[in-house]
């Protein structure tokens, strides 16, 4: 069994290994977020369109207390998956220079992620129902603009350091 700190070492060295391309644009941590960060995105791209078409089948879903449309309910069942992943990308391979606590990188992860939630939640309602976007598309431009917001917090505030 390989040990996780060999596993994160391996990929770190195979994320790092392409880098050279983009070694005069933009710096390492940068250049490892965005090979993070566009690896959960299509994780989560993938895992929202199988929810949207496949398990949910375009369908409403009545929770009793409320009805979510299914390009809504997809975004609610995928976020749990996509948080965990990207979480742990980032305290391991983008932040791991980060020292504070994995607690206090969680709990700060967790804020940038429900504010990136309600941030797609707004962007979905105006593009899918105000628009008439199609949900996967809408998906698509809602994670531009998360991923903006989320870098910029991601990288002072969850994995910043302690001076």
């Amino acid at each position: 069994m390989i040990h996780l700190n060999s596993m994160i070492k391996l990929l770190i060295s195979f994320i790092d290994s392409f880098y050279f391309i983009f070694k005069r644009f933009i710096p390492l941590k940068t250049y490892r977020y965005a090979i993070c960060g566009g690896g959960n995105l299509l994780f989560d791209l993938i895992l929202y369109f199988s929810f949207f078409h496949f398990v949910l089948c375009k369908q409403d879903i009545d929770l009793f207390f409320v009805v979510l449309s299914p390009h809504i309910a997809s975004l609610f069942f995928v976020f749990p998956i996509t948080f965990i992943s990207g979480f742990l990308l980032n305290k391991f391979i983008t932040f791991q220079d980060s020292n504070l606590s994995g607690k206090t990188q969680f709990i700060r992860y967790l804020l940038v992620a429900i504010g990136a939630i309600v941030l797609s939640y707004i962007c979905m309602k105006i593009l899918v129902d105000l628009m008439g976007f199609y949900p996967t598309l809408s998906r698509l431009l809602t994670m531009v603009i998360s991923v903006i917001y989320s870098y910029l917090l991601q990288s002072k505030f969850s994995f910043g350091k302690i001076k």
